[in-house]
């Protein structure tokens, strides 16, 4: 071997470990930040948190069309520049946060003047996060030259700051309503999304003093060794079936569970598949749509591509609160939206395998993007619900193990697909140092494979679904009977 080759491979290894590394530090920074914002968001809304997380994995899920128009904005032509962007703006922005963070004072209890401010902080707060998606996705992601770019940016930058404002406006509002005594009210509007029994019922589930044993229907709670030991009055007729949906399953929302506990049940590992093949896969798809696209012939509308993904998963993100806001006229289990949210998953993969057409691309990445998006907010409030608030920063990092081990593995079968065809398929395009498949065979075989996988996450999340709604139902029903007693 000559000392140029020795140099160029070796060359090529630190290249590689430079790169490994720097993943290595993004990822542990990602989860590092992601946890900190969900233990916050928990800590600081106690009645509001499935809407405060909702809100802040929504723009978690529009960075990438940000950080493109960012990039569009000052020199188009740079790849170092988005590098440059991704490694200065969250470190400038995580210092800037810093000082609100560590300042926080505790919080004390909530009065229903402060539960309503909130409420309406949060309505207004959901509508400008819409407005602001919809800017992105229709007029952001259509910048043709670098000054439309640069005033699309300016204008999105306002958008992303003017959320600062919502809250002293609203406090400044309530402090002149009881100043001058003011003839608009917020209370009794139908607009607020947690009533003032709620604050009460939600101490009371958390505190655990609950107990759902009040009649002979009802189950007992965790035994010592973490399993749940159930005693329902069953019929004659689809005893079977219960018992399979019924053993081990839990009784109750908030009850607390250990890392230990939570690896023994039966209702973790179906979520844990739930998440691996639903929220996961979408994932991975976002990480290949610049090839996707490349192989498909639309190269050059990669970046739209990706901000549609982007802007679909923002919507996604926020449809998680849905629920919330249509709780109190139509109730349903958080887990069983999970289940309707995974749906379009496996639709687009099918799409994407029976067609290569641009549109079929456009309306099956839109599909993922908000299947994907709807779970990675909603994840959070199930962890948190289902296996307890205290717990969910130890145990949703466990959750969420499986978005490298997936990525992993269906990174791979996609590599593997695509270099076996860009193989044995002639006409395929050669650069400098590898080979770049060209057709609708070089993915055809994935997504076949990933959408059958995403079926298995839909069967999951649905008998997740089956084994948790007398747990959802049982808080519901509690609900409604305090709010009857107290009206």
């Amino acid at each position: 071997m000559s000392f140029s080759d020795f140099v160029v491979i070796h060359g090529n290894w630190l290249r590689v470990t430079e790169v490994f590394l720097l993943c290595l530090l993004s990822g542990c920074s990602i989860c590092w930040f992601n946890t900190v914002c969900f233990v916050l968001c928990i800590r600081n809304f106690p009645v509001h948190r499935t809407l405060a997380l909702s809100l802040t994995v929504s723009f978690n899920g529009v960075s990438a069309a940000l950080y493109t128009l960012a990039a569009n904005s000052i020199d188009p032509s740079s790849h170092e520049l988005y590098l440059l962007l991704n490694s200065l703006v969250p470190l400038i922005v995580c210092i800037a946060a810093l000082i609100p963070i560590l300042r926080q004072p505790p919080v004390d209890s909530l009065t229903p003047d402060t539960v309503n401010r909130d409420s309406l902080v949060f309505l207004i707060l959901n509508f400008l996060a819409i407005f602001t998606g919809l800017y992105l996705l229709l007029f952001a992601s259509t910048a043709s030259s670098m000054t439309s770019a640069r005033l699309h940016f300016g204008v999105t930058i306002l958008l992303l700051i003017l959320p600062m404002f919502i809250p002293g406006i609203v406090y400044a509002r309530a402090w002149a309503r009881r100043t001058i005594h003011s003839s608009f009210k917020i209370e009794g509007s139908s607009f607020l999304l947690v009533h003032d029994e709620d604050l009460e019922l939600h101490k009371e589930l958390l505190s655990r003093h609950n107990s759902f044993a009040g009649n002979g229907d009802s189950y007992s709670l965790l035994s010592n060794n973490g399993s749940m030991y159930s005693n329902p009055k069953e019929g004659n007729s689809d005893v079977r079936c219960e018992r399979i949906i019924g053993q081990d399953h839990l009784t109750m929302l908030g009850e607390e569970h250990s890392a230990a506990v939570l690896l023994r049940r039966s209702d973790f590992w179906l979520y844990y598949i739930t998440y691996f093949c639903g929220g996961t896969i979408g994932l991975v798809y976002s990480n290949n749509l610049g090839q996707i696209a490349q192989s498909l012939g639309l190269s050059s509308s990669t970046s739209t591509i990706v901000t549609l993904y982007s802007s679909f998963s923002f919507f996604g993100r926020l449809l998680s609160a849905g629920p919330d806001y249509i709780r109190s006229k139509f109730y349903f289990a958080r887990t069983g939206w999970l289940s309707i949210a995974l749906i379009p998953t496996p639709i687009a993969f099918f799409l994407l395998a029976a067609s290569d057409s641009s549109l079929t691309l456009y309306t099956g990445t839109a599909l993922i993007g908000m299947s994907s998006g709807f779970i990675f907010a909603a994840a959070v409030s199930v962890t948190s619900e289902l296996f307890g608030p205290n717990s969910v920063g130890v145990n949703h990092n466990i959750v969420i193990t499986n978005i490298p081990i997936g990525s992993l593995l269906y990174g791979f079968l996609a590599a593997l697909v695509y270099d076996t065809n860009a193989r044995s398929t002639p006409g395929n395009m050669t650069t400098s140092d590898s080979v770049v498949c060209m057709g609708r065979q070089c993915y055809f075989w994935t997504f076949v494979w990933w959408g059958c996988t995403s079926v298995l996450g839909l069967c999951s999340s649905v008998l997740l679904f089956l084994r948790t709604k007398h747990a959802y139902e049982h808080f519901e029903e509690h609900r409604t009977s305090t709010h009857a007693i107290v009206s």
